[in-house]
């Protein structure tokens, strides 16, 4: 990236500080309750103590990390190695593949937020290739057009890791919509609907050493449009979560082998506002490149997005109007501009991405779920 231009300098105001704060209390949840095939009244009872375990996460944090979550770590390995090896590239090789206003998918490197320059580089594509989507994301338009991957000459490899990785990460996504859903009081199942339609979303971030790392941010503050963001980070760090409580920014230290989890808008309208996207950003340091591979769970476009009814009550009625997940977002033009947008509704947080569909497999990827409502234990509401 070269000597520092302007454009990555983050107002005064939004800066990082020089003194780092470790979020201490980010729960860690151990998911191996939901790894064992054996169903007994020791387990429910083990699976209540986890679903509340993720309801309190969800609602003081918005964060929370797993570990057991049965993603095999070879999978991993080989996603982390293949993307080391496509970002150590010569840039003209990256911008053989470079994402565009036709081709909404591939490298980039000038990608912003809140109008200030992300000090990183990233790589994106979708599970399925090519991915369906509609023309026009208004109802009454029926046209098609397919959204096609972009791969690299090298490393060779890229296209097979990341299926490999995606499917495993769709079946933790799955189990992780499933412990939310009953937290909520909700059937087990309830998600899975809105995703039989659809395709997942990989990020591969790479965050280059910077000689400014106290006035530019990777990714300056921001909420996630999504479900759900899983996170794998590196053993370097940098994601910050602003806690809910008093608005400071805390550093999450990585844990080896886990996922970071943060709810996103969807979930916080499905919930009624009872779990809340929370802002965060990623640091970066003169020192050490990072690296750091994401999955984000989008609904159909076409989706109707509201406070679900069973879910638990919050203290207030709904305040949430429908949203028309993809309306308005009918050219690739708007989706490159719009990927990084966040639209206030009322006094309630949204976001709109135009992105991808799940498969219709989406169902037949997840874990075997019954029709199950499980209340927390001891008598706690949410």
């Amino acid at each position: 990236m070269g000597e520092v231009d302007p454009a990555f300098i983050q107002p005064q105001e939004h800066r990082p500080k020089p003194d780092i704060t470790r979020a201490e209390g980010i729960p860690l949840i151990d998911l191996s309750t939901i790894s064992s095939p054996i169903s007994n009244l020791d387990n429910d009872q083990a699976l209540g103590v986890l679903v509340e375990e993720i309801g309190d996460a969800c609602k003081n944090w918005g964060f929370f990390q797993v570990i057991n979550h049965g993603v095999p770590l070879a999978k991993r390995q080989n996603i982390e190695k293949a993307s080391r090896f496509f970002f150590d590239q010569p840039l003209e090789e990256k911008r053989k593949v470079r994402r565009n206003e036709e081709k909404v998918l591939g490298y980039y490197d000038t990608e912003h937020t809140k109008n200030v320059r992300d000090w990183k580089e990233v790589f994106d594509l979708n599970v399925q290739d090519p991915t369906v989507v509609p023309a026009s994301y208004k109802p009454a338009h029926e046209e098609l057009t397919r959204w096609f991957n972009q791969w690299p000459e090298y490393p060779n490899d890229l296209r097979e890791v990341c299926e490999e990785y995606a499917k495993e990460m769709e079946k933790l996504a799955c189990k992780l919509m499933g412990l939310i859903a009953l937290s909520l009081g909700l059937p087990e199942d309830r998600f899975h609907g809105f995703f039989e339609e659809q395709t997942s979303f990989i990020r591969l971030n790479h965050y280059p050493p910077c000689p400014v790392p106290d006035l530019a941010l990777g990714v300056g503050r921001h909420k996630d449009a999504f479900a759900l963001t899983i996170l794998a980070q590196d053993d370097v760090g940098g994601l910050e979560v602003k806690r809910k409580t008093d608005g400071e920014w805390l550093w999450v230290k990585p844990t080896p082998n886990a996922y970071i989890i943060n709810v996103g808008d969807i979930i916080q309208v499905w919930s009624n506002d009872i779990y809340e996207s929370v802002e965060h950003r990623a640091m970066v340091n003169s020192g050490r490149e990072r690296f750091s591979i994401s999955l984000f769970p989008w609904p159909s476009t076409l989706h109707q997005c509201a406070a679900l009814g069973g879910a638990r009550k919050s203290a207030k009625p709904c305040q949430i109007q429908t949203i028309q997940l993809g309306e308005n977002f009918s050219s690739q033009e708007n989706v490159v501009i719009f990927r990084s947008l966040t639209l206030r509704t009322s006094r309630f947080i949204t976001s709109r991405y135009p992105n991808q569909r799940w498969p219709k497999n989406w169902t037949e990827r997840c874990p075997s779920s019954s029709n199950r409502t499980l209340m927390p234990i001891n008598g706690s509401t949410l």
